[in-house]
């Protein structure tokens, strides 16, 4: 029996945000991946006012426990906290695609926050030849789709999908980020 690529989604942060909402994000990507991926979804530390040295802790030990040529996603302030959390400090596993769901841009042209603030040169900072893929809903009402724009431009290795009607939780229908994951992270063997 071969093992299945492991997944770690990052949940986004906020009051309930576990349970009530990313929840059903993670049922439609488990759903979508079918039973070749392991979908992990840890409970982050206070959803409700996340830090982002708590936060990146806790993604990094998540990581650690990965095989290598896992998948992590971040939905929105999840995803701007992996991948600052990866440009901080490199993880100790190899990565096979890095997946930022209405992830808001922390910084220069997006939203302020100097404890989230993304790095000028973030694209040469994250794990150096693994794939960035970044999903928006146009429909997003929470993270404006300009975000996606700002990620696009710093992140040379990062492909942008815009998803006409979607929300910010993408309508809890991930069949476009798992499409993207079967494509471009090869079954274990």
């Amino acid at each position: 029996m071969t093992a299945a690529t492991q997944v770690l989604f990052v949940q986004g942060a906020g009051p309930g945000t576990y349970d009530e909402w990313d929840s059903r994000m993670v049922d439609s990507l488990r759903r979508e991946l079918g039973d070749s991926f392991d979908v992990r979804y840890p409970r982050l530390p206070d959803e409700s006012d996340p830090s982002s040295v708590a936060w990146s802790a806790a993604i990094h030990r998540e990581i650690a426990a990965l095989d290598d040529g896992a998948v992590v996603v971040g939905h929105s302030v999840g995803g701007a906290v992996l991948v600052h959390a990866l440009a901080e400090q490199p993880p100790e596993r190899e990565l096979a695609l890095i997946v930022l769901v209405a992830a808001p841009f922390v910084g220069a042209g997006g939203w302020p926050g100097d404890e989230f603030e993304l790095p000028g040169d973030l694209g040469a900072r994250l794990p150096r030849g693994v794939p960035v893929r970044v999903f928006h809903g146009l429909g997003d009402e929470t993270v404006p789709p300009s975000h996606a724009d700002r990620y696009a431009q710093v992140l040379p290795q990062a492909l942008r999908y815009l998803l006409p009607g979607r929300d910010h939780q993408l309508d809890d229908d991930l069949v476009e980020v798992a499409q993207v994951i079967t494509r471009n992270v090869a079954p274990p063997r």
